[in-house]
């Protein structure tokens, strides 16, 4: 097997290299306290987008800190019962994507509901000092301030809040609430059904946001990770700051959240990696105590892989 990391059979037994932060459990169990406090004032508007098979809207709520977060929702036009519902989580920078292209899971009888992330690519709002997209630098974000501010605790509270409201939509069986994504998708999906363990079945691809001091150790803090190395060359040059920097990461690292997962859960890792190492892959799987099962793809880095898409459909059909 080609390697730009460990060896696979050290990656199966890697625990990780960032800190975990002596208060992470009551970081994040005041976390979800303050999201309980907020009002998520859940608005729908029917999409100028419609099929003869499917009703579209555009979801609004509020998240915390007031901000307005947007996420599309499709629902089967013709229902009978209570039937399963997908949320779905986009890439670094990206947005929801298209209409079409969550038609598949609609035809078998899903509702479907895709964040926009704040500030990001698409319509959710980022108060964290402007309106508007700041598109990029977003796990840095509050590395100068108290761990509460981090821009990525704030997004991954989007995510429960957006499950809260599909278990409460009409036609949802509570039982059946999947989540699935890539890359930053990969780690929202983990992250969602660690800070809301209803999530029965979740789907996570070559997750970022893990194990940052394992990515910078590896020289592989550029793309995804570039903000890391630019935070120390711009604010603490001497790295005088560097213990405390990744403590402070560690609370949005997704490895120590991991382990909360209570839902079935199918994982992707794609061995050629240099944007999101195979390590830090490896690291958030092997903490995950619920059942679970790993596709590995030898010869891929971050990219398309091959028939992951219909895995992931068929790992959401089983019974």
């Amino acid at each position: 097997m080609p390697l730009v990391d460990m060896p696979l059979e050290q990656l199966k037994q890697y625990e990780g290299r960032n800190p975990r932060p002596a208060d992470f459990d009551a970081y994040w169990e005041r976390a979800l306290e303050e999201l309980e406090a907020a009002d998520a004032n859940p608005e729908l508007i029917p999409s100028a987008f419609q099929t003869p098979q499917a009703e579209c809207f555009d979801l609004y709520y509020t998240g915390v800190r007031g901000a307005r977060i947007h996420a599309k929702y499709l629902r089967p036009k013709k229902r009978d019962g209570l039937q399963p519902a997908v949320l779905q989580f986009h890439g670094y920078t990206g947005d929801s994507g298209d209409w079409q292209d969550k038609l598949a899971y609609v035809s078998l009888g899903y509702s479907v509901l895709a964040l926009d992330c704040r500030g990001q690519g698409g319509a959710s709002e980022d108060t964290g000092g402007v309106k508007g997209t700041t598109h990029n630098g977003h796990f840095i974000r509050g590395l100068d301030d108290h761990p509460d501010n981090l821009l990525f605790r704030h997004i991954f509270l989007d995510t429960v809040r957006l499950a809260r409201i599909a278990f409460e939509l009409p036609g949802v069986d509570p039982e059946q609430v999947y989540a699935m994504g890539g890359s930053q998708g990969g780690a929202l999906t983990i992250a969602c059904a660690a800070l809301e363990p209803r999530i029965r079945k979740l789907a996570a691809v070559h997750p970022f946001l893990s194990d940052y001091k394992r990515v910078w150790e590896m020289d592989l803090d550029r793309d995804a990770y570039q903000e890391l190395n630019t935070f120390f060359r711009k604010f603490d040059p001497l790295h005088e700051r560097e213990d405390e920097i990744f403590e402070k990461l560690g609370y949005i690292d997704i490895q120590h959240l991991a382990g909360r997962i209570q839902g079935k859960v199918l994982f992707t890792v794609s061995m050629m990696d240099t944007i999101c190492p195979p390590s830090t892959q490896f690291v958030a799987y092997n903490k995950i105590k619920a059942p679970k099962e790993l596709l590995i793809y030898p010869d891929f880095g971050h990219e398309y892989l091959p028939g992951n898409a219909d895995r992931t459909m068929q790992f959401f059909l089983q019974k």
